[in-house]
């Protein structure tokens, strides 16, 4: 029985309204019967809990134990369930789905709905059309990790395709431009590291506990840095892809050559993330200049078609 989920009950049960043991259950994902042992429970501890039979019954605290709501304003509200409902979509656990019903049983009656109007009006997803398939049950295997102190081990594949067995004290998840990562003192580095979950395979979460050392927080803001390896390059793009261009310059950046096609100023490093950004364009763009770029590119290119020879 989880004491969490038990406060979270009187918290529901300290509203006005009176709930049944099956809409309960199915907030907490639970059995009616666990609803059940809960109510007894509580009513053991003393707050008085009473139950009615037949229509529109359930269960309820009596009025001398109600709280006063007035501590929340509806924009608090609002913008604790806005936040709550979008982790929960990322991160599932009894936590949250406690922290929800806790914030929930503070609405007042009257203001619910305009409430829950405005939580929804921003609604974040972060995850994928599709993608990879661990990655969900991944976070599950290191928030309980994190929770616990205990290491993890996973075969990592990095830069160029290079595979290596680590075992990690993990530290932090970090959820940075719609990818998750792991922040840990890799053993094999004897080092803090940031591994991307989706380049993990066989993650296993082991017996063995750790004693947390001085924490070093990641280094996550790249913008001065990138700015300084970046330059501006001059394509011609087909206005059929220019929807796509707008993730990675704005609106500024773009000039009309013609009815079909437009000149971009286009920011870009050369490493190979960036060149495979320009080969994803496809036939729909060519690189102006600068002439090594373009030179680069032709190679990449003819490479490629090589291998449709045959």
């Amino acid at each position: 029985m989880k004491i969490d989920r038990l406060v979270s009950i009187i918290m529901i049960l300290l509203d006005k309204q009176r709930i049944g043991a099956q809409e309960l259950a199915d907030k907490f994902e639970v059995s009616p019967r666990t609803i059940y042992r809960d109510i007894d429970a509580i009513s053991m501890a003393g707050i008085p809990v009473r139950g009615t039979s037949g229509v529109g019954g359930g269960f309820e605290i009596m009025p001398e134990y109600k709280l006063d709501k007035k501590v929340f304003s509806t924009a608090d509200l609002t913008a604790l369930l806005m936040g709550l409902t979008s982790l929960s979509g990322m991160i599932r656990g009894e936590e949250l789905i406690h922290a929800l019903a806790k914030v929930q049983s503070f609405i007042p009656a009257d203001k619910a709905k305009d409430i829950e109007l405005k939580a929804n009006q921003i609604s974040i997803d972060i995850s994928p059309w599709m993608g990879n398939i661990d990655i969900q049950p991944y976070l599950q295997i290191i928030k309980a990790a994190l929770q616990e102190n205990r290491l993890l081990s996973f075969t990592y594949i990095a830069h160029h395709g290079t595979k290596s067995q680590r075992t990690v004290e993990p530290y932090q998840l970090v959820l940075k431009s719609s990818h998750w990562y792991l922040q840990g003192y890799c053993h094999k580095r004897k080092d803090y590291r940031l591994f991307r979950l989706s380049r993990i395979s066989g993650l296993q979460i082991l017996e063995k506990t750790f004693t947390p050392r001085e924490y070093q927080k990641p280094i996550l803001n790249f913008a001065e840095k990138v700015e300084t390896l970046q330059s501006r390059i001059k394509i011609r793009i087909h206005k059929s892809i220019i929807d796509r261009i707008l993730d990675f310059c704005s609106y500024n950046d773009i000039t009309p050559e013609d009815d079909e096609h437009y000149l971009v100023n286009f920011p870009f490093i050369e490493n190979e993330y960036h060149y495979d950004i320009l080969l994803s364009f496809g036939d729909k763009c060519e690189c102006i200049e600068p002439l090594h770029i373009r030179a680069e590119m032709k190679r990449r290119i003819h490479n490629l078609a090589s291998l449709y020879k045959n």
